[in-house]
């Protein structure tokens, strides 16, 4: 390729990286495919610069996220529900008298009936002295969440101020299960779930599908509010359901006014609705309390949907794109044992940012190839080493750790922690985990078999050290060397990234 043509593809590259426009997705799309071009075979000093430094922003980002997506708020945040219905005393964080000046000011431009109260002021005033940081961070999320939500709230024509119901009912985090079973985003039960075509099975929960959900709670939110004709009574029955809040209109002689049939209402759905107008006051007004929300270090979050022709795990797709297991897995929630299913009869996609889509589009039949390939090895689909009959349950005991656990049944950290919806790797003696254990036998069959093949390798694939040349990757390396994955490879070499540099020496042997 010229030094012309190189430089026109990082053009349209980082366009790509700059700009949501659908026709700069395809255009990528097609260069990459009319000249046949690997984003590993792409070389050059400035290409390296670019790589590294999209490189270290991912990783700060990586950081970024996992202070983010934090169970522990979203817990605070329902006892904080559940306690809101009668406050013993009213935490004063500004004057009252602002305060109901500007509450005046959003029930003026909201659908909603928002009326001053003592509640509400205490829910607000708790935010405020206490939850200030983790609102921030909350703040920060929404960046990448809230353009979604708006875009599908505008299309079913509920109120836009509906994105801050996802806050009070997940704090953004689309693996969160509450006690009862609600899940994701919008927390749905699996019944209302179906209802709006939520697809469940071993393989996919798409409860935890930020578009998916987010198109079926817009759905139900309209569905509730043509039943009471109140976007108020909407937010009570999607919190108690609709039987509820009938009842409560009966109990309470025919009221409508959701602060006058309040106290008609379950405990907790008495404090779900100022929890919900509490957070939009404090994202309104956010500026005048100072807030700073904490925001991506880098425009990565762009991203595209590819639909699947293949089944294909989220590590293969990691491993082909160069891009973090844990953010594949960020942007593709609703995986719970990290395999993309394939089905004649169903659609299964995958959401990769722009750059990756692109080379993913281009490099298909490779990468599925390269799926198909590691199925082969193992002698056995994935579908049966991940059976939902074959989990266990693990309790856990004195001096285990995830690694050690991983190791026993030859699995993945990864894999445990997604599968228990952990989201660090502290545990606690008699915790319980589900686990979904590998296949050992066939699996070890495989190795000694690759080992064999291995000795039959010419003495070029022998060699204990391999230089790296131009257009090389990890991925391509591995494929040299039977029974040598990319972790191997950076675990051998302590490799911090993907990123290689032309003359660098590798180990490739585990000898």
């Amino acid at each position: 390729m010229t030094h012309k043509s190189l430089i026109s593809l990082f053009a349209i590259l980082l366009s790509c990286l700059l700009s949501s426009a659908q026709d700069a997705k395809v255009k990528v799309a097609k260069k990459w495919a009319t000249e046949k071009v690997e984003f590993h075979k792409i070389t050059g000093d400035s290409l390296e610069l670019i790589l590294e430094d999209y490189q270290r922003n991912m990783n700060l980002d990586s950081v970024w996220r996992s202070q983010l997506i934090n169970q522990s708020y979203s817990k605070r945040m329902e006892m904080l529900i559940k306690d809101s219905l009668e406050s013993s005393e009213v935490i004063k964080e500004l004057p009252t008298e602002l305060l109901k000046e500007r509450l005046a000011t959003l029930n003026a431009k909201t659908p909603f009936n928002i009326e001053y109260n003592e509640s509400l002021e205490s829910v607000i005033s708790y935010f405020l002295k206490r939850e200030k940081e983790g609102t921030e961070r909350l703040m920060g999320l929404s960046k990448f969440y809230f353009p979604m939500f708006e875009a599908t709230l505008d299309k079913y024509d509920v109120p836009l101020e509906m994105k801050y119901l996802a806050l009070v009912e997940s704090a953004l985090n689309p693996r969160a299960k509450s006690r009862a079973g609600a899940t994701g985003l919008w927390q749905f039960m699996y019944s209302t779930g179906k209802m709006y075509d939520l697809d469940v099975s071993s393989y996919v929960d798409e409860r935890m599908d930020p578009v998916a959900s987010t198109e079926a709670a817009a759905q139900y939110l309209k569905r509730l509010y043509l039943m009471f004709n109140d976007w108020d009574l909407a937010l009570a029955a999607y919190n108690s359901g609709p039987g509820n809040v009938s009842k409560a209109i009966r109990r309470s002689g025919g009221e409508t006014n959701y602060w006058k049939l309040r106290r008609y209402l379950p405990r907790e759905t008495a404090g779900y609705v100022p929890s919900f107008q509490a957070m939009l006051y404090m994202y309104e007004y956010a500026e005048e309390h100072g807030f700073k929300p904490e925001r991506p270090k880098t425009i990565y979050y762009g991203t595209d949907t590819i639909r699947v022709k293949k089944m294909i795990t989220l590590d293969q797709i990691a491993e082909v794109t160069q891009t973090e297991r844990e953010f594949i897995e960020f942007l593709n929630p609703s995986y719970k044992l990290g395999i993309v299913p394939f089905e004649d009869d169903k659609s299964y996609y995958i959401r990769l940012p722009y750059a990756k889509s692109g080379l993913f589009v281009a490099n298909e039949d490779k990468i599925y190839g390269y799926a198909e390939e590691q199925l082969a090895k193992a002698e056995d689909s994935l579908s049966q080493f991940y059976k939902v009959e074959d989990k266990i349950n693990y309790y856990v005991k004195s001096g285990d750790f995830l690694g050690r656990i991983a190791s026993k049944f030859r699995v993945k950290i990864s894999e445990i922690r997604s599968w228990n919806n952990l989201y660090n790797n502290s545990l606690s003696i008699g915790q319980r985990l589900v686990i979904y254990p590998r296949n050992t036998t066939a699996i070890g069959k495989t190795k000694s078999s690759s080992k064999k093949s291995n000795t039959e390798t010419s003495s070029s694939t022998d060699s204990k050290i391999y230089k790296v040349k131009p257009g090389d990757s990890l991925w391509i390396i591995s494929k040299k060397y039977p029974n040598l994955s990319v972790e191997d490879l950076k675990s051998l070499n302590q490799l911090k990234s993907n990123i290689l540099k032309p003359g660098m020496t590798l180990k490739v042997s585990k000898g």
